[in-house]
């Protein structure tokens, strides 16, 4: 049984104010379940954040003589830190289930005691469901994955289980569902929802199908695997897709931001961008936010614990029975990933090959109870007693044991009180998320006055020092640079950085201790929390300037915005505007908007080229193909058009019909071509999947074929290399989708919009109705021209104009459709020219 609760420790941010928390009881005990917390309640705050996560913050027993229930927050625990994080008139809730199973028939009363007097929202999940969910798919597949242990066939529980991954999805709705239950107020705009770890993954696409304008962020604390790892899952697709519901999605590092950023791009094609040091997705026309932030330590609630009369007492204590030693301290979950048997294995290895510091280092290693059973966690626990025993034996002797092994639960005071003595600490897991005992050590180093009373620290002492040693596969290890930084894997280099921790002089271990401690205390509890919350203000402040559709079903759903003036073009709009025209100009590009770009056969179909005649012959309307293709091949492909107009090569080349000659937009030096080509060769050899494409006034280097991450590297290492070489040429270098394409300054598809309008009108037929249907980049071009033309009102107006992009994306289109099938519908379905009598 838990003997003390940290309640009056988590509330407020500074140790003296820890002193006004005396009226709150210590525990809060239940006959059946609880007794009356107090009398004063406070009126509902402005804001509110609902912290939501696999299990609440929460310590829950039964007292042994009364069998009452007895509820305390967790000291231990990161998230119920957050209660102090944020400002004062902040009213922080959490949602979660009980680490304790409770009988159904106290559940409703447990459930209203903890929303009373906790804040926490209870989830009671069926057994079997529980057992599935978080021992099944969460702990025996997710966990190992997101840790770098690949399922295999022979290793129990770690293929991938279809009933698991339902049990999954189940248990993440009924967390949708009570969250939902907390929003359902008034003001629920003020509501901030934080999801935590990958336990919940798929909760944001529960939760955004119900509410399109929640506030939602999320942070994953364990690792985020590399692409090649993240595709093994069978779900892969889904839980990306959930995740990608969230306005704001946070990682402790920049790695696993990036694995999770290489896996959106290698699986689901999309591209992340950098603004103003944000990084952000684009998504269905939402922005998805990436942050980079570790969390951080309660220097507040560590302080207070250092202070009190048990830690101090016990640190007094060490420090008398390894008076003389020098030690080195370890705390770690009993799991697979910590490294235990390495860092015993490295600490064999420092005294045999050292032997003058036998008889004097000590390694304690404390050991957190473990989270879940298996045979897994038994075995290491026999092969780190077995590493132990064989160091000690070698190099052991009376009163003095290398290596001392402290299995938990250890009290929270006792572990500071080793840390305040220990002079180096040694974390090195072989795959981590975060990882917060170096940060806590350092505090517990840096004292306090009651600690460095009872330990003789005075003015003459030497000057606050400490040493951490660290893998370089967790975390905390990025924001540690005075760390020695060592590979677990590599026995002999631990013992090397433990010799050189060793080693180091006073005034080196001095600096690095003053390092850590400024950024560890600067950076902490509450400067995670608020620069989070901040950031999902921020990636939310657009909500209320668009309109959402919801679109997909099951974990398929998605989001899609869209500007408020965006709409779907319907035929019955186009063709009533079509019948009061009499001057139509239809400017249509190829690739995407009449022929899928992955299809192989690049030509048009029967059914394209049928469309298009039918169109044409109307002599009420000038059709046009506006496309990036050269010439030749659009003249092949579209010989049985005899009135089809063609602007090639971003209109470079222009023809009214069949018969009619080319028209060149100007007279071009392109011998820039001659400096071009063979660096696009160059890199065309040196990246496999790539070609070019040699245009007449353009050469065009792609890479859709070649490998997603690699393309985009040698893309930009191209557009630089080239727009270094070019500067003084007369051309555009410019990146698109999946090409570096090399162009004469000044030729676009808008150029072209701009001089069929002009051209008919010098004919004496200026066009009272234009519609334009594009997919990319280059026919926003088209778009942003035809939108400034009809503002200006030097020019005569088009009555009718129809922009419209493939697709429900951002874009300078006023319309949109959804895919080239409804293109083609479109255009099929527009009246067909009406023959007059003679």
């Amino acid at each position: 049984m838990v003997s003390s609760c940290c309640l009056d420790q988590l509330n407020l941010l500074s140790t003296d104010d820890f002193r006004v928390m005396n009226r709150i009881p210590r525990v809060m005990k239940v006959s059946g379940v609880i007794s009356d917390f107090g009398e004063d309640q406070q009126a509902m705050p402005r804001k509110r954040v609902i912290i939501v996560s696999n299990q609440l913050p929460l310590r829950a027993w039964r007292d042994s003589v009364s069998n009452e229930w007895c509820f305390e927050f967790d000291e231990n625990d990161l998230l119920a830190l957050l209660r102090d994080a944020f400002p004062p008139d902040t009213e922080v809730r959490y949602v979660g289930t009980l680490k304790a199973d409770v009988d159904t028939a106290d559940q409703e009363e447990v459930a209203q005691v903890l929303h009373d007097k906790f804040s926490c929202e209870t989830i009671f999940l069926p057994v079997d469901m529980r057992n599935e969910f978080y021992h099944g798919f969460c702990k025996h597949y997710l966990w190992p994955l997101f840790h770098y242990m690949m399922p295999m066939t022979g290793n129990d529980g770690g293929r991938f289980d279809r009933s698991q991954w339902m049990a999954y999805v189940s248990a993440n709705r009924i967390f949708a569902d009570k969250v939902l239950e907390v929003t359902d107020r008034d003001d629920e705009d003020e509501d901030h929802v934080w999801v935590h770890d990958y336990h919940l993954m798929a909760l944001p696409t529960f939760l955004r199908r119900r509410s399109n304008r929640v506030k939602l962020g999320f942070f994953l604390h364990s690792p985020f695997p590399s692409s090649d790892m993240y595709k093994t899952l069978p779900v892969r697709d889904e839980i990306l897709r959930a995740l990608l519901n969230c306005d704001l999605i946070g990682f402790h590092t920049f790695d696993y931001a990036r694995h999770f950023l290489s896996s959106c791009r290698r699986i689901l094609g999309l591209h992340s961008e950098s603004n103003r040091g944000h990084i952000a997705l684009e998504y269905y026309g939402r922005t998805v936010t990436i942050k980079i932030l570790p969390a951080g330590i309660h220097m507040g609630q560590l302080e207070s614990m250092m202070s009190e009369e048990s830690t101090f007492r016990m640190a007094k204590e060490l420090k008398h029975k390894y008076e003389g030693k020098i030690m080195m301290v370890g705390v770690d979950d009993l799991d697979l990933f910590k490294g235990i048997p390495q860092k015993f294995s490295a600490m064999g290895e420092l005294l045999e090959t050292n032997q003058e510091l036998r008889g004097k280092v000590v390694l304690v290693q404390i050991t957190n109870p473990a989270r879940s059973l298996g045979r897994d966690v038994q075995q290491l626990l026999d092969e780190a007693n077995s590493i132990a025993k064989e160091v000690n034996n070698k190099y052991g002797e009376p009163g003095y044991q290398p290596i001392v092994f402290l299995k938990g639960p250890v009290t929270t005071q006792e572990k500071l009180a080793y840390y305040a003595v220990a002079e180096f600490c040694v974390v090195t897991p072989v795959r981590d998320g975060m990882n917060l005992v170096p940060y806590k050590y350092t505090v517990c180093r840096q004292g306090c006055p009651a600690l460095d009373k009872a330990l003789g620290v005075d003015e003459n002492s030497p000057p606050k020092n400490s040493v951490i040693i660290v893998s370089e596969f967790i975390g905390c290890s990025p924001s540690l640079s005075g760390a020695i930084r060592v590979n677990p894997w590599n026995i002999d280099e631990m013992a090397n950085a433990m010799y050189r921790a060793i080693d180091l002089s006073e005034t080196e271990k001095h600096l690095r201790h003053e390092k850590h401690y400024k950024y560890i205390s600067s950076h902490d509890v509450a400067y995670w929390a608020r620069s989070f919350d901040q950031d999902l203000v921020r990636a939310c402040r657009d909500h209320y300037h668009k309109r959402y559709w919801r679109v997909g079903l099951g974990l398929a759903f998605r989001l899609v915005a869209l500007e408020p003036n965006f709409r779907k073009l319907l035929g019955d709009t186009l063709n009533s505007a079509y019948k009061k025209t009499s001057s139509r100009l239809i400017l249509l590009d190829y690739d995407g908007t009449m022929m899928p770009p992955t299809s192989v056969n690049k030509g048009p179909s029967h059914e394209v080229i049928s469309v298009l005649n039918r169109l044409c012959d109307d002599p009420k309307n000038i059709v046009f193909i506006v496309s990036g293709r050269d010439r030749d091949t659009l003249s092949k492909w579209f010989s049985s058009c005899e009135k089809l107009g063609i602007a090639a090569e971003h209109g470079y080349f222009t023809r009214w019909t069949r018969d009619s000659a080319w028209e060149t937009y100007r007279s071009v030096d392109l011998s820039w071509k001659e400096v071009v080509e063979p660096i696009m060769q160059l890199y065309m050899e040196a990246t496999d999947g790539s070609c070019i494409e040699n245009k007449e006034s353009a050469v065009v280097w792609h890479h859709q074929d070649a490998d997603p991450d690699f393309g985009l590297f040698q893309a930009k290492e191209l557009h630089d290399h080239l727009e270094n070489v070019l500067a003084n040429e007369p051309v555009v270098v410019k990146r698109g989708q999946h090409i570096v394409e090399v162009k004469p300054q000044g030729l676009s598809k808008g150029i072209v919009a701009e001089n069929l309008i002009s051209s008919m009108r010098s004919k004496g037929k200026s066009p009272d109705f234009l519609l334009c249907i594009g997919d990319d980049r280059s026919d926003e071009d088209m778009f942003e021209s035809i939108a400034r033309s009809s503002a200006n009102p030097t020019l005569p107006a088009i009555a009718e104009i129809f922009a419209c992009t493939v697709g429900q994306k951002p874009s300078m289109a006023k319309y949109y459709v959804d895919d080239i099938v409804e293109v083609i519908g479109l255009l099929r379905g527009i009246p067909e020219a009406t023959v007059q009598p003679n």
